[in-house]
């Protein structure tokens, strides 16, 4: 029964997803449509040539067409799996993203295991030791992770261990000279951005995990545990983690869509070739056809995102399925 109601969930959530997806399309590309600037006069550059060549190239690519029309050929394409091909760089959409993806996913995982770690042990830091000064000095974290920019701190990481002690590297993805060997083998390239992307979501976990758990202690099985003479370690463990987890999920899951829009400024201050940086890349070539393949995928992932933490959170929690 159990998993009957999880599979209508996702059915319900995914088909719920469709228009909302399909929104994303229409008013991006609308949106840089209608964005300054002109992806021919960009690819032609300096170079002296003709109106006519120039009405040649716009035919070629479809430019020459009413809005409208461009934006029916386009969904028509998605929905044929066909995210079109490059301006500037005259290769399919799809390889392009394919071939960023992995490094995308593996900074932002990275990101993500390390905001939830920290900011998971600091959350319980300061809620075991509530109004002393390890508490006062997660507080502290926390507040510099809310006010620090992630690109400013990623130039600071930089000047301080990269150029000052030179212990870490401060560019790129790997060594030209290994390449690209394995996740361990390019460990040390991922520690500085990782650590600039992770930052402020490891003040959000730890505010959230801190309130949690001081929502948690306060209720009655917690009191009534205490009275039993179980240990406040004990209480933690068998009782509070559990209770104070979902809220903290469900902070988790939902801001995976914010690290991924953070991933384009850290991927550019690291030159780290995931699909953040190509994003970027693609702003100033006015490559329309990979500015709204990016944001569809990152679309997608978060609405993929949304949901495993919503089945999570539903297995952690059986009144969430009832409800939806």
């Amino acid at each position: 029964m159990r998993q009957a109601e999880i599979a209508l969930f996702i059915a319900k959530r995914m088909l719920s997803a469709l228009p909302l997806l399909l929104g994303v399309v229409v008013v991006n590309f609308l949106l840089i449509q209608l964005a300054p600037g002109d992806p021919i006069t960009v690819l032609v550059g300096d170079n002296p040539v003709s109106e006519e060549y120039l009405n040649q190239i716009r035919a070629e690519f479809g430019l020459d067409k009413p809005v409208w029309e461009q934006l029916w050929i386009y969904v028509v394409q998605i929905l044929h799996g066909n995210l079109g091909t490059s301006y500037s760089r005259h290769q399919p959409v799809t390889e392009l993203l394919l071939d960023r993806a992995g490094n995308t996913l593996k900074l932002t995982l990275t990101a993500i295991l390390l905001a939830t770690v920290v900011g998971g042990l600091l959350g319980v830091l300061a809620a075991r030791f509530r109004g002393r000064p390890i508490d006062a000095g997660t507080q502290t974290v926390t507040l510099l992770g809310f006010s620090v920019p992630e690109f400013w701190l990623g130039q600071i990481l930089i000047l301080l261990f990269a150029v000052n002690l030179q212990w870490l590297p401060s560019g790129g993805a790997y060594s030209i000279r290994t390449g690209d060997a394995g996740f361990f083998a390019t460990l040390n390239y991922l520690i500085l951005p990782a650590v600039a992307l992770s930052f402020r979501y490891v003040a959000l976990i730890s505010r959230m995990t801190r309130a949690s758990l001081l929502e948690v202690s306060n209720a009655d099985f917690v009191t009534a545990a205490r009275a039993r003479g179980l240990s406040d370690g004990g209480i933690l463990r068998r009782h509070t983690l559990k209770n104070a987890a979902p809220p903290v999920i469900t902070v988790i899951g939902y801001n995976f869509g914010f690290i991924l829009g953070g991933s384009v400024m850290i991927e550019t201050v690291f030159s780290w070739p995931g699909i953040g940086r190509l994003l970027y890349e693609s702003i100033g070539s006015r490559d329309y056809p990979v500015l709204i393949g990016i944001l569809l995928v990152i679309s997608v992932t978060v609405v993929i995102a949304n949901l495993i933490t919503d089945i999570v959170h539903m297995l952690i929690d059986p009144r969430v399925g009832q409800k939806a």
